[in-house]
């Protein structure tokens, strides 16, 4: 079963890239998720949203629960290209709380991720080839609760801050066949660091241990296209096979984004997203959010 929602997954996300791939037309006018090949030096990048919704019933027939949520998210970027040379940087944050009558506070969204890509054209002429290497990490900022999952209906503590987090070292050999594609396959080393130690055993560790590596090949893949007017698709796929185990226990991350953009400030936001790690779950999880707010552009 795991393996065949592998390849659904897989299939999906490859469906995307195929069905659009060759809107050149479109592609041309958004921006581009990877290092430009006409940049020469430096490119600065900050985008932040703000998004919120709020829900209230008095004397309402159809029932409800009184609500507020506002979620944020920041995205700083660096680009730099010389010669045959390039290198990305990003840093991506991400939160969300929402306040539900009679229930709370809870979070909605909370991711802590930066990349730092090195990539080196094979050839001086044609450049759908490069040599990469990749410097990851990802936590979350706060403390993630399984709610009523205790014995006595108690809210659970499932991660926190460097609870867990991932450090990943990756190498290898990226194909770019388009503007907005990137495709790439390599050998890698990946750490998991559990700052908590009654969590170590939720996330693949030995009772009470705080670290573990591992070695394993990558497998990533980035798209972004326009898929009609005024609206983006974004996708990102990445895959970790540990040499030690089965392909069936491959950790396998989706992130799908689709942004409507209103106006030049106010853009709708769909995220999908999908991970597979059968150190936590052997259940695939899933996260959705739809929201609408602010972006803005500070440089």
């Amino acid at each position: 079963m795991k393996r065949i929602q592998t390849f659904v997954l897989l299939f999906l996300f490859l469906s995307v890239y195929s069905a659009y791939a060759q809107q050149t037309e479109l592609l041309a006018e958004i921006e581009n998720p990877n290092v430009p090949d006409t940049l020469t030096g430096w490119d600065v990048n900050w985008t932040l949203n703000l998004n919120g919704a709020q829900a209230s019933y008095s004397n309402w027939a159809k029932g409800g629960s009184n609500s507020v949520s506002i979620n944020g998210a920041s995205l700083f970027q660096l680009l730099y290209r010389q010669d045959r040379f390039a290198y990305e940087f990003w840093l991506r944050g991400r939160y969300g709380q929402t306040r539900i009558k009679d229930e709370g506070v809870r979070k909605t969204d909370d991711r802590l991720a930066l990349r730092n890509r090195f990539l080196y054209d094979l050839s001086k002429e044609h450049n759908e080839f490069k040599i990469f290497t990749n410097l990851n990490f990802e936590t979350q900022f706060d403390k993630g609760y399984d709610f009523g999952a205790g014995p006595e209906g108690e809210d659970v503590l499932i991660s926190d801050f460097f609870a867990p987090a991932y450090f990943v070292q990756n190498a290898g050999l990226a194909y770019y066949p388009e503007r907005n594609v990137s495709i790439e396959t390599g050998l890698g080393l990946k750490q998991t660091v559990v700052r908590e130690p009654l969590l170590s055993t939720r996330y693949g560790l030995d009772e009470g241990q705080r670290f573990k590596s591992e070695a394993g090949y990558t497998f990533g893949m980035n798209v972004q296209v326009g898929i009609m007017e005024n609206v983006v698709y974004t996708g990102y796929l990445e895959t970790f096979s540990n040499l030690l185990k089965p392909v069936s226990s491959t950790d396998i991350f989706i992130t799908n984004e689709f942004v409507g953009k209103i106006n030049n400030f106010l853009n709708a936001t769909f995220q999908f997203n999908l991970i597979f790690d059968d150190d936590f779950s052997n259940e695939m999880q899933v996260s959705q959010l739809l929201s609408a707010g602010v972006s803005v552009s500070i440089f």
